[in-house]
């Protein structure tokens, strides 16, 4: 799959906000995507039932093709074979330009975000870390593709959200870190890498002594540091920093949250209170959002 064009391509989540209709509108498009015409919805049930079952079906077959992984343990496929595989599910499913397949792509980077030209014990336990956080990021896209399918079987609108986003109403106070780590400007990206591998985290604050003047993520370590070929015992962090720093209010909606980023094309977002930086929202705190919302338990299963 080419790049993806934007961070987080959720579109029709706001569409979803609005109310029935809306959902009406975006569960017939879906059926349409499958190839179904839309007959008068008193007559379109069966058909409905069949084919979303058919899809739930086939993304827990290709979920449980996923656990190997964690565990490491031999398969016969390899990891991009499943990713291929993956991503030409939920095109079929969903569409070559929905959300869901933008997300997983995105989800794919944080494998390649590992930390590079950093101190050994940063490399090893650091880019583990990376790399698990990627395949966790998987597993929660698949399983939220999962959860929206759940949302189309008939009279699941009753039972449940009324076809409301899982995000609806939710605010970034509500999922954001409050541990706000940061890095001195002049430090080293030698000492940005131990300090992500010491607090497991992925972004760090960059500060001047007086007031913060960017951010540096894990990205930013191995794309800007390594790929420049920069010394990490000399470079310091202000050289592959990101500035300014992005922002958002810890009242807005996740939805803002999310519009930002994708506006923006970043993964971290600090996020302040009466314009005082109070905390971080990640793009993995919103997946773990979407999945704390959608009632997903943590085998992926609806509770």
């Amino acid at each position: 799959m080419s790049r993806p064009r934007s961070l987080w391509g959720i579109r029709r989540y706001w569409a979803r906000c609005c109310g029935e209709s809306s959902r009406r509108n975006r569960n017939d498009d879906l059926l349409a995507r499958q190839g179904h015409s839309m007959p008068k919805r008193s007559s379109e049930r069966p058909g409905r039932r069949l084919f979303v079952e058919r899809d739930i079906e086939r993304l827990r077959e290709q979920l449980a093709k996923f656990q190997p992984f964690f565990s490491r343990r031999k398969t016969r496929s390899s990891l991009e074979e499943f990713d291929a595989a993956a991503e030409r599910l939920l095109g079929r499913i969903f569409g070559e330009a929905s959300e869901l397949l933008e997300t997983y792509a995105y989800a794919k980077l944080g494998e390649a975000a590992g930390l590079v030209n950093v101190p050994e014990e940063a490399q090893e336990s650091g880019a583990h870390d990376v790399q698990r956080e990627s395949l966790h990021q998987r597993k929660q896209v698949l399983e939220s593709a999962i959860a929206e399918l759940v949302e189309l079987r008939p009279g699941a609108a009753a039972r449940g959200s009324g076809g409301r986003s899982p995000l609806a109403g939710a605010r970034v106070a509500d999922y954001m870190s409050t541990d706000v780590r940061s890095i001195h400007k002049d430090a080293s990206l030698k000492e940005a890498g131990r300090l992500f591998s010491k607090w497991k985290v992925g972004s760090l604050l960059v500060d001047d002594h007086r007031r913060y003047v960017g951010i540096i993520t894990d990205t930013d370590l191995s794309r800007k540091g390594a790929g420049r070929g920069l010394d990490p015992n000399k470079t310091p962090v202000e050289v592959c920093m990101s500035k300014p720093v992005l922002s958002i209010e810890d009242s807005e909606l996740l939805v803002a949250a999310i519009a930002l980023m994708k506006a923006k094309g970043v993964r971290h977002l600090a996020t302040t209170e009466d314009a005082t930086i109070i905390g971080v929202l990640s793009v993995s705190d919103i997946l773990r959002a979407y999945s704390e919302l959608a009632g997903l338990d943590e085998e992926g299963a609806k509770e």
